[in-house]
């Protein structure tokens, strides 16, 4: 089973998090493309490839630890007009990781950040597997905007048919939706098959792929 929407009582818990776009209701309608875990230069220039099919644009959540192992890749990114933010160095959870621990590691991975992206950029976090606590929330709100998600694709489960992961995606996305998919060797299969499939069919009902 995969739980591609968390529960609505997660919104109250986290509040002044952002967890779909701010064009849910207009025309077109909009969707909002985000890719955790990269840069990698194994999967991440080949979404660039796909997106730029599109014009779509999309919010990268990159690991602190392979954006110092891929900082050219990271400025691919930036460089195609896309934005990026952060996911942590280590890809800790809030849940089981002291908060100094925890905050220490957004730190680290922010100031990797900092090093490609351009000067006065927008910050934004994404705690990794949607693992914040109320307390680290209200902490890093002043700082970061926070990002969860409407659909979380779940295009890292090797056991998952890349045919059901699309049929499964299409089918829930709604206008609005702030969608999660993973540029990372692992979803590496469902990712190359569910996205041009995915881009194609929302472009083809005239949505568009906007920045949050």
């Amino acid at each position: 089973m995969h739980l591609h929407r968390l529960p609505e009582v997660m919104h109250r818990w986290l509040p002044d998090t952002i967890w779909r776009g701010p064009h849910a209701a207009t025309q077109p309608p909009t969707l909002y493309l985000t890719f955790d875990d990269g840069p990698i230069p194994e999967e991440t220039p080949w979404v660039l490839e796909q997106l730029a099919q599109f014009n779509a644009k999309a919010l990268f959540f990159c690991v602190g630890d392979n954006l110092l192992r891929h900082p050219d890749v990271a400025r691919q990114v930036v460089a195609a007009g896309h934005q990026l933010g952060n996911h942590t160095h280590h890809h800790l959870s809030g849940w089981s990781t002291p908060a100094a621990a925890y905050y220490a590691d957004i730190a680290r991975c922010q100031q990797a950040l900092d090093a490609v992206l351009p000067a006065g950029a927008p910050r934004f976090f994404r705690p990794p597997y949607g693992r914040l606590t109320p307390s680290l929330n209200r902490h890093l709100r002043p700082d970061y905007r926070i990002v969860m998600w409407d659909l979380l694709t779940c295009d890292y489960d090797r056991d998952y048919a890349p045919e059901k992961c699309l049929r499964d995606a299409l089918r829930l996305t709604r206008p609005g939706s702030v969608v999660v998919f993973h540029d990372s060797l692992k979803a590496s299969g469902n990712l190359r098959y569910v996205l041009p499939r995915y881009l194609a069919h929302f472009a083809g009902q005239g949505f568009r792929f906007e920045l949050l």
